[in-house]
This record gives C-alpha cells, sequence and structure tokens, in this order.
C-alpha cells in the first residue's frame, strides 16, 4: 500500500443501507485510510482485521491520548469525560494495571460461571412476566433492558430501586444528537448517582465490585467515581442491545433460527457469531502512536488520531469466509468485538454467559416468536454510540 490511499470527509457515517451491515462506503476503503474528523482534524481510519489487531496490542499506541475527536457529526462535547478521573479504558500502565488488577477478580470466568444461575432466575423472571403481559411486546423494554441492568446492578451492588435513574442517563449519554447542556446534565447526575452509592459502600462494604473500588488502598474515591460510571454504563448498554439487536438478526435469519432450536448447544457459537457480526459499538476505538510507525507502507504519525472502526474489521474477508452471512456454527473467537490487547473487555465473559442464557430462555418460552411488524419499520440506533434497535415488536 502506498501513502495515496481512499479518504473518508466529516468523520464515520452512522446511517446504515441495511440495518445490519456497515456503511457501503466503509465497506469500500483500503485497510488504512485517512479521515477528516469532523472538527476538521486529518487523521486515520482502520477497517481491516489485520491492521486494526496490530495496533490495539502495539504498545507504541496510546489509550490516554491528550485531545479525543469525535468521530462523528455532532455538537456533543469532545471533552465530555474529560475531567473524570477513573475511566480506566482512557488511561495507559501503570494507571490502567492499577485498576485491571484490583477489578480482575471479579469477573473471572470462574465468577462468572457462579452467576449462572442467578442470571438464569433472572432471565426466566422477565420472559414469563412478558409472557403474562400478552402479544405483542417490546423485546427492548420488556426483556432486555431490564434483564441487563438487573444482572449488572446485582454484579457491582447497585440497588435495584436507582436502575431507572441509571438506565435513563445512560442512554441519554450515548445519544450522538444530544445537546451539549442535556450531556452535562446528565453525566453530573449519574456521577452524583455513583458517588452516592460509593459513600454507602465505604460505609458497609459487601462481596461485590462497588466495595472493591471503594476500599482500595491505591484508587482515590473520585477515581472509584468513573471507574463504576464507566462499568455501568457499559456493562448495561452493550449487553440489552445485544440482546435485542442478536434477537432481530435471528428473526430475520428463520433457518438459523430454526439452526439454535433444534440445537442449544449451538447456542455459544451463536454467540460469537452474533457477537462479530453485529459489532453494536460501531463508532470505533481511537488510538494515538506515541511514535511514527509504519503498517503496510502507511506511516502513522507520532500524536496522529487512528480510528480503528471495530465492524468493518470484523467483516473482513481476509478473515472471516463470506463474512456478511449470519452463520451460527461458525464458532470464531477471534474477532474484535471485545478489542483486543491490555484493553480488551474486562467482562467479556460476563457478558457471553448473559447473552448464552438470555437467548437461550427467550427461545425456550416463545417457541413461536416472530416480529409484529415488518423488519423495515424496526427503528434502528443509528442515531446512538452503540448501535442496536430502540425497540423491536414480537409476538408469539
Amino acid at each position: 500500500m502506498t501513502e495515496t490511499i481512499n479518504a473518508i470527509a466529516n468523520g464515520l457515517p452512522t446511517l446504515r443501507e441495511r440495518p445490519l451491515d456497515p456503511p457501503d462506503i466503509l465497506r469500500a476503503q483500503d485497510p488504512i485510510s485517512r479521515m477528516t474528523f469532523p472538527d476538521g482534524y486529518e487523521g486515520w481510519l482502520v477497517t481491516g482485521y489485520r491492521q486494526g489487531r496490530q495496533i490495539l496490542s502495539d504498545k507504541r499506541f496510546s489509550s490516554a491520548a491528550t485531545h479525543k475527536h469525535l468521530a462523528f457529526p455532532s455538537d456533543r462535547p469532545s471533552d465530555l469525560e474529560a475531567e473524570i478521573p477513573g475511566l480506566f479504558e482512557h488511561m495507559d500502565p501503570p494507571d490502567h494495571t492499577r485498576f485491571r488488577r484490583r477489578l480482575a477478580g471479579q469477573f473471572t470466568l470462574r465468577r462468572m460461571r457462579l452467576l449462572g444461575e442467578r442470571i438464569e432466575q433472572i432471565t426466566n423472571e422477565y420472559a414469563e412476566a412478558m409472557a403474562r403481559k400478552g402479544p405483542p411486546a417490546d423485546l427492548v423494554a420488556d426483556y432486555a433492558v431490564p434483564v441487563s441492568s438487573q444482572v449488572i446492578c446485582e454484579l457491582l451492588g447497585v440497588p435495584v430501586a436507582d436502575r431507572d435513574r441509571f438506565v435513563s442517563d445512560s442512554e441519554d449519554l450515548l445519544r450522538l444528537d444530544i445537546e451539549p447542556h442535556e450531556a452535562q446534565a446528565s453525566l453530573k447526575d449519574l456521577v452524583e448517582l455513583t458517588g452516592e452509592l460509593l459513600l454507602r459502600k465505604r460505609s458497609a462494604p459487601e462481596d461485590d465490585v462497588l466495595s472493591v473500588l471503594v476500599t482500595a488502598d491505591d484508587i482515590s474515591f473520585d477515581e472509584s467515581v468513573g471507574a463504576t460510571l464507566l462499568l455501568l454504563v457499559a456493562g448495561h448498554e452493550t449487553t440489552a442491545n445485544m440482546l435485542s439487536l442478536g434477537t432481530y438478526a435471528l428473526l430475520n435469519n428463520p433457518g438459523q433460527m430454526a439452526l439454535l432450536r433444534a440445537d442449544e448447544s449451538l447456542a455459544d457459537k451463536a454467540v460469537e457469531e452474533l457477537l462479530r457480526l453485529l459489532t453494536i459499538v460501531h463508532v470505533g476505538v481511537q488510538r494515538t502512536p506515541t511514535e511514527d510507525v509504519e503498517i503496510d507502507g502507511v506511516t502513522l504519525r507520532k500524536g496522529e488520531t487512528v480510528l480503528i472502526h471495530l465492524p468493518s474489521a470484523n467483516r473482513d474477508p481476509g478473515q472471516f469466509p463470506d463474512p456478511g452471512r449470519l452463520d451460527i456454527t461458525r464458532g470464531t473467537h477471534s474477532h474484535l468485538t471485545f478489542s483486543h490487547g491490555i484493553h480488551q473487555c474486562l467482562g467479556q465473559q460476563l457478558a457471553r454467559l448473559e447473552l448464552r442464557i438470555g437467548y437461550t430462555a427467550l427461545l425456550r418460552r416463545f417457541p413461536d416468536l416472530s416480529l409484529a411488524a415488518a423488519p423495515d419499520e424496526i427503528p434502528m440506533r443509528s442515531d446512538m454510540a452503540v448501535y442496536g434497535v430502540h425497540r423491536l415488536p414480537v409476538t408469539w
């Protein structure tokens, strides 16, 4: 590849020609392309799987860039979270290591498996409640959101009574079209909520994530607020949208749905394929080289913002044969949905467990589940930082 390459102007497009596929213009790009961000800054867009994976694991690329650039056209402040300490996804070692070391024990595979029985109870309860309510139902409001929010509340140690407050605020913060004053207000409310919760935990610690953070001798109180905020919003929004969007994808692929109904042992593979195909974090992951780095003949200069577009990387035909096809027998774990390297998602095992149990419980309880609206009438979350569906009318 040479320095004469394609370019994207005015940031990432978020509107899609087809609801389950990344925008066509992104798939037409070279693996590494120039991109002009909406604020006029010229950086880089990476859509290739191999190139993205390399950058995410390369210690010469920093996650703690001083300047962040919005990847999409919006009035939302680019420095909205700049003054909040403890957001460890924006840290490099040793600060990043400090948080990961403290939290790793709360997200081990063994601990997640111990949570399995409780997650099954929660999913069955909401599936039964949806059945009692009767069709049609909104799978988002009646199942996906309450399941995911209750699971993350119980893991972190957040009272369920505070669930509606954090769900509403986190939804606001993920809006791409949010007004600056609205974003600031929602963020302020979430910071106040997490601060209140942590003060209670500091007075009476329990066996939960909030207690681990607020009693750690190497994490300040303000840092524990930021870390809690990150875990709360990310842990709820991603799983809720994967539950609903994954169900939408299966309902639009009846052959794959029939395979999963006939053989529940395919559930783990189905989860991995849906994670790869849908890749709901659709606005990219930013990194900044701390020195000049050459990849495939392209020199990424020190200090230049690099945006890795995970949905496109997970559709790279050089890595995934026929990448646009949903194939629940594929079962690949090599996708980049949970990122890669030291910033690989801390809660990925929880997400996998929750999705496997969530899809299985839904299909068991509703063997005749179907859409209650035409597929093209489903409102997609193109206006949100986490992709999905705003509503999913279903019947049975």
